[in-house]
């Protein structure tokens, strides 16, 4: 399947909610079974100021779940481009996830993202609500495909960022094998 960029409102007839659902359903099990019970250094490694750790991720993965994918996609389908999402606030999560454990907050966005797939399953979404348009507080014009695959793509590229955060923690470590670990020039 190729997901080519497309216009604004351009009906995206390769995307398949099936198989959105499919990557969506597993990435809080991918999160519990790569972080549950790992120490707090391998949690909370990051690149520097302003970037992401394992555990910043899923602190974020959470805020998403309840404030950007789903109240953005009812937006669309309710108002269309009448209205402006919210603007997301990528570390609006930091008060949420102080103190807490990996499994507390593997629990929530478990517990979350159910929640929403089970109103998205509940939509019955067909490709020709895909090019239904809402409107971006950046980018203007939008499409609830692009907003559906952009979703997928924002976990895909979260799990990318643990693994290279969590690889640099032993970028000197690994001595001369650096040259074989192309996450390390990442």
């Amino acid at each position: 399947m190729s997901l080519v960029p497309r216009n604004a409102g351009e009906a995206s007839a390769d995307l398949d909610l099936t198989e959105i659902i499919a990557v969506l359903s597993r990435t809080p099990g991918v999160l519990r079974a790569w972080l549950g019970g790992l120490p707090d250094a391998w949690l909370d490694a990051n690149e520097g100021p302003e970037t992401f750790s394992a555990r910043d991720v899923v602190g974020h993965l959470i805020e998403g779940e309840r404030t950007d994918w789903v109240p953005r996609l009812r937006m669309i389908l309710e108002d269309g481009e009448t209205r402006t999402f919210e603007p997301f606030d990528r570390f609006a999560f930091r008060d949420t996830i102080a103190g807490r454990t990996i499994e507390s907050l593997c629990d929530e966005f478990d517990q979350r993202r159910r929640d929403n797939l089970a109103w998205l399953r509940g939509r019955s979404l067909t490709t020709k609500d895909f090019a239904r348009r809402g409107r971006h507080p950046a980018f203007g014009v939008v499409t609830l495909g692009e907003l559906l695959s952009t979703w997928t793509v924002h976990d895909l590229n979260h799990l990318g960022q643990i693994a290279r955060v969590m690889s640099k923690r032993y970028a000197t470590a690994v001595g001369h094998w650096r040259e074989y670990l192309g996450i390390l020039s990442r």
